[in-house]
């Protein structure tokens, strides 16, 4: 009976550890979503009011410009300030990238922890196993 006893307190153990870990990933998951549902609208905002700045002062220049002889260089300054830019925010996004922390980071860790405590259970029940008994049998 002790055993059976053992067994199922076991199971039990480790179902709710399994129960635990899934509403982890699952609340870490709801997290990156709504997270990545309002950086991706904010980016869009940001682009496309950006993108009408841009226009309209670009044409402020153009416009400022034409009648001189420095319209092309006017226009050629411009251009190479938006690759600048367009560089630039594409660095910052490739960083960005690179050294965020992986999502699930937490569940992984959680996972990582678990299987480390269940490696060393059964290697100190192998050594219990593998010990002479007192008794002698």
């Amino acid at each position: 009976m002790a055993l059976r006893q053992s067994v199922g307190d076991t199971a039990a153990t480790l179902l709710a550890v399994v129960r635990t870990r899934l509403e982890l990933f699952s609340l870490e998951a709801s997290e990156q979503k709504v997270r990545l549902v309002k950086v991706l609208g904010m980016a869009f905002a940001a682009l496309l009011f950006l993108a009408l700045a841009l226009l309209v002062f670009s044409i402020a220049v153009a416009l400022y410009f034409w009648p001189t002889e420095q319209r092309y260089i006017a226009l050629g300054v411009l251009a190479l300030l938006y690759a600048a830019a367009g560089l630039g925010f594409f660095w910052a996004v490739r960083r960005a990238l690179l050294f965020e922390p992986m999502p699930f980071a937490v569940t992984l860790n959680e996972l990582k922890r678990d299987m480390s405590l269940i490696e060393r259970l059964g290697d100190s029940l192998q050594t219990s196993e593998n010990r002479p008994r007192k008794d002698g049998l």
